[in-house]
């Protein structure tokens, strides 16, 4: 982990926050719940305990893993329905195979992303090949949910293939730091990710001892989430390991810092930064919908129901009818 890297950081752009910029300070810092989601694969709820108004316009997101399957375990979901939001599957090591009932769909392996918009809604599955069943292997990936303003929560469903070689790579001044920016803009590079609700996305990797000060769009929230490794946030150097989620507040930078000693598993600090618009409108969220009312998602589930955001094909058996898996982390 991870597989998109580069041999000298150095031969890539650096960026810094300028000397005058307003540090973000450190509201909080949360830790993830462990749970299991959908045949049984292992996550880390990322956002569990955290005040929505710190989160908007993110939903929610899962830590995937890290796991190593042995010969048949890998798992995924079930077909089950999404509406009124973007899901984007990130995975940094194992394949995934998704489909959905818009015609989307592929593999996405070591470094992709998948950037599902379900809108008005669609029907998807995400499962690993039978090759993986197979043999089993290593799978870690996240999972994030962004929410649509109430103007495009029915608009049409997109997919969008992203491949690893097509993130924007970027590094600190001294090298010590690999950014990868999935989506959204970081010091005027542009990921390849496109977005309805402005966000950024960023996987960070610092070596030990390495600091990152970024600049950090003002009307952006700021969070930060270890996937591996331990360090610090803020430039009060608040103390953060795997598994947890800083929270920033207001400024115009943000700044992590990598242990000199990390964990025995993995060499660096490897963190997801996100930074988004808020949209600051009701939201109404059950299970795989998200709305701006309740009787909207009553109406989804209804559509659902009705076999109105689309058709299962016949040889995986879910009867149109049938209950839409999973709670709050369904994938």
């Amino acid at each position: 982990m991870p597989a998109v890297t580069v041999e000298n950081p150095l031969t890539l752009p650096p960026v810094a926050a300028p000397a005058e910029a307003r540090q973000r300070q450190v509201l909080a810092v949360t830790t993830a719940p462990s749970g299991f989601e959908g045949e049984g694969f292992p996550v880390r709820r990322a956002f569990a305990g955290i005040d929505y108004k710190h989160l908007d316009p993110f939903i929610m997101m899962d830590q995937m893993g890290e796991v190593e399957y042995a010969p048949g375990e890998p798992k995924g979901t079930p077909w089950h329905p999404h509406r009124g939001f973007e899901t984007v599957t990130y995975i940094i090591d194992g394949i995934f195979d998704h489909q959905d009932s818009n015609g989307g769909g592929g593999t996405i392996t070591n470094g992709d992303t998948q950037w599902m918009t379900a809108g008005a809604g669609l029907l998807h599955i995400e499962a690993p090949p039978e090759h993986l069943v197979v043999s089993g292997g290593l799978f870690h990936g996240i999972q994030l949910w962004v929410n649509l303003p109430k103007k495009d929560k029915l608009m049409p469903p997109r997919y969008q293939d992203i491949r690893g070689g097509q993130v924007r790579l970027l590094t600190s001044p001294d090298g010590g730091a690999l950014l990868r920016v999935i989506a959204g803009e970081l010091d005027g590079h542009d990921g390849p990710g496109i977005t309805h609700t402005p966000i950024t996305m960023v996987h960070a990797t610092l070596a030990p001892g390495a600091e990152i000060n970024l600049p950090w769009r003002e009307d952006f929230n700021g969070l930060a989430y270890v996937l591996a490794g331990r360090g610090t946030v803020g430039a009060e150097h608040r103390p953060v390991h795997l598994g947890q989620t800083a929270v920033f507040g207001p400024g115009s930078a943000l700044t992590v810092r990598a242990d000199e000693k990390q964990d025995s598993h993995t060499p660096d600090l490897e963190v997801v930064l996100l930074g988004g618009r808020p949209i600051r409108e009701p939201m109404a969220h059950y299970g795989p919908f998200v709305m701006n009312t309740r009787a909207e998602l009553q109406q989804a589930f209804e559509d659902f129901q009705k076999g109105r955001l689309g058709t299962i094909p016949a040889v995986h058996g879910m009867s149109e009818g049938e209950n839409p898996e999973g709670g709050e982390g369904a994938i």
